[in-house]
């Protein structure tokens, strides 16, 4: 396949036009390239970063896949052959595009961080395997800890602000996303849910992405580590997918790190069940 089927532009809209159709057809695989566009039409061109962000469709007549890259993110792609990945990594050695990292399903980033190594001579290196989950019958987990959720207020913002700091540091995201932009722009849209005990103190935290498509995907899910174990996030990431199924979502997705087993094992007790693997792979410089 020519590189030159890769089409690239810093323009939403025109991008939109041409891939929504695309995007809507399988929303649960296409959840984060959804949630990007939807936040970036609402907030604004540079919600992520300073820098434009790149758009990238893979059109031969008909849509077959779609790139997003929101510097200082890597690259988010959805499922290409590997002759698709091949093509991708040779548009972006012609233009002298930097490609920090790359997220997508796991053969398709397997396949673009080879055909990047053979172009530029760069080897990768697998920085997280993650599962994409999807919501059955929701389950509240036994034994329910003592407490209630309620969406985080301004008054939370210092607070979500240093947890979000924290979540990247544990997840190993590095540098990303201003940490009191996120947190204003998830208090004006009602997208974190706080689990506090009954005196009042915030235990835990799960966010949810507005709805696109459908499909809302849970994200993040937060307890410091002196206070896991106790069920906080557990019952907290059963009342978002709660709410957000009420409220009429069709889907309700997450993702885990497959490298931490406990998680995993929480989120198939509530009700998700596997839908696909992606990897997020580094080509040596920090990127979210």
């Amino acid at each position: 396949m020519s590189p030159e089927n890769w089409y690239l532009t810093e323009d939403l809209d025109e991008f939109l036009a041409r891939a929504g159709d695309f995007l809507h057809s399988r929303p649960a695989l296409h959840t984060v390239a959804l949630s990007v566009t939807d936040a970036l039409r609402r907030r604004g061109a540079h919600y992520f970063g300073p820098e434009d962000a790149v758009f990238g469709i893979l059109d031969d007549g008909v849509v077959r896949a779609v790139l997003i890259h929101t510097p200082p993110f890597h690259v988010h792609v959805t499922a290409l052959t590997p002759q698709q990945a091949d093509a991708l990594a040779a548009r972006f050695t012609e233009l002298d595009h930097p490609v920090p990292g790359l997220s997508g399903p796991l053969e398709t980033a397997e396949a673009f961080a080879a055909a990047w190594q053979r172009r530029t001579g760069t080897a990768g290196t697998v920085t997280q395997l993650q599962r994409l989950y999807r919501l059955g019958e929701l389950t509240f987990p036994e034994p329910r800890p003592e407490g209630r959720a309620r969406i985080a207020e301004p008054v939370d913002r210092e607070l979500l602000i240093r947890w979000k700091l924290a979540f990247d540091e544990d997840t190993g995201h590095g540098v990303g996303q201003d940490p009191a932009r996120w947190a204003d722009a998830r208090i004006a849209e009602g997208g974190i849910t706080l689990w506090e005990t009954p005196d009042g103190t915030p235990v835990s935290l799960a966010g949810v992405t507005p709805p696109s498509a459908g499909q809302v995907r849970v994200a993040p899910v937060y307890t410091p580590p002196e206070l896991r174990g106790r069920g906080y996030a557990g019952a907290v990431t059963v009342e978002v997918s709660r709410v957000a199924r009420e409220a009429g979502a069709a889907e309700v997705v997450l993702f885990t790190d497959l490298a931490n087993p406990t998680s995993n094992g929480l989120y198939q007790r509530i009700g998700y069940r596997p839908v696909a693997d992606f990897a997020v792979w580094g080509f040596g410089t920090e990127g979210g």
